[in-house]
């Protein structure tokens, strides 16, 4: 039969337990309590000088994607992936179809318009010709009608001829009009069809690199699909993400030191050129935008980089090692030592360096704080300090 576990006994067990953690409290406490070896050093005043660590990817500031205006089939595609091109320079042609022969007849047909507009020219000069002699016979034969030499009916016939003249010379100015708007019309249709056929002919806009061929020969692209992508030589940076806690006094100009991940060995300058304005909500970071000095050779886009910006120094400025920081119930602080004993201090930081943290509150300094200990503390622990203080802390 198993023992069974009576009220008696869980008592005792309750009482056994209460007394090994005051035993354990009064230990600590006691002169007899074990001593914690540990190195410290002196929170002091200088000089601090502090950078910011991010991870970047390589992009473009201005990638331009060349493409069709209308759909079409791709015909040729002249540059390969990599290839540096000038402005002007003929990137690939896409298929015309019966674009030539369209703008072949147009060209006819606006020549046959010309034609018109000089036929209908002529004919007007003639009917200005004719009611020219028509009203010149209209008035002599009203003036010969007053002498009575001619009857009223043959001066009526010679005004008639006269008006009609005119009428004649209204029509032909008319058609005139009309035969140069064709000739517009088709001069626009020619334009038009000139400027579709040179759109089939992709060209660089300005000079850069090609990144991408999107499209290859025989494919078919839509108005506005890209071709290829080509972004301007000179605009590559990087797009960088810094946390928000460290982010404190970053700003546009800052000089920063940029590390490849394909040339992990070299290092590039660079300088902070714009903070976006949107930080990201989910990974609690900052955006920066890192431009380069001097362009690197064989840059790649999306290539991933590791970027740290040089904040300016700041003198006068009361600091810890970060080894130092610990958390005690949620709130950050250090452990001095006081008396022989480590005791808790709630600090409030500030900027954040490799080898020094900004303490803004909490400290006055001169305090010999611990960086260097062999297990956790606990306020009230019984300290020694050993030789060869400073190093990192657990």
């Amino acid at each position: 039969m198993k023992p069974r576990l009576t009220r008696r006994h869980g008592l005792l067990l309750l009482g056994g337990l209460a007394a090994l953690g005051l035993g354990l409290v009064l230990l600590r406490a006691s002169p007899l309590a074990p001593v914690a070896q540990v190195g410290t050093v002196d929170a002091a005043r200088g000089t601090l000088r502090a950078s910011l660590f991010g991870i970047g990817v390589v992009e473009s500031r201005r990638s331009i994607l060349i493409g069709p205006t209308s759909a079409g089939r791709v015909a040729r595609v002249h540059v390969e992936q990599g290839e540096v091109v000038k402005a002007g320079q003929l990137l690939a042609e896409m298929d015309p179809v019966d674009l030539r022969q369209r703008l072949l007849a147009s060209r006819h047909a606006l020549a046959r318009a010309g034609a018109a507009v000089a036929a209908a020219g002529a004919q007007a000069r003639e009917s200005e010709s004719r009611q020219a002699t028509a009203e010149a016979s209209a008035r002599r034969y009203a003036s010969l009608r007053q002498q009575g030499f001619v009857s009223t009916e043959a001066e009526r016939a010679k005004g008639h001829e006269s008006s009609a003249a005119e009428a004649a010379v209204q029509a032909s100015r008319a058609n005139i009009d009309a035969a140069r708007a064709d000739r517009e019309r088709l001069q626009a249709e020619v334009s038009a069809l000139d400027e579709q056929l040179g759109n089939t002919r992709l060209i660089a806009p300005v000079a850069g690199l090609v990144v991408a061929r999107e499209l290859e020969a025989g494919s078919t692209a839509v108005a506005g699909q890209a071709v290829l992508r080509l972004v301007e030589a000179d605009s590559f940076w990087l797009r960088v993400r810094i946390d928000q806690g460290r982010s404190a006094g970053l700003a546009v100009g800052q000089p920063a030191a940029i590390v490849l991940r394909s040339r992990p060995g070299e290092s590039f300058a660079g300088k902070v050129a714009r903070i976006e304005q949107l930080s990201d909500a989910v990974t609690e970071e900052r955006i920066a935008m890192v431009a380069f000095d001097a362009l690197p050779a064989g840059l790649t886009l999306n290539e991933m980089a590791e970027v740290t910006v040089q904040l300016p120094p700041r003198a006068d400025v009361l600091s810890v090692p970060p080894a130092a920081l610990v958390r005690q119930d949620g709130r950050t602080g250090v452990f001095v030592v006081d008396d022989g004993r480590a005791r808790f201090r709630p600090i409030r930081v500030g900027v954040r360096a490799e080898t020094a943290i900004e303490v803004l509150d909490g400290l006055k300094g001169g305090e010999s704080v611990i960086v260097r200990r062999i297990r956790p503390l606990a306020d009230g622990d019984r300290v020694r300090v050993t030789a060869g203080n400073g190093g990192d802390g657990k």
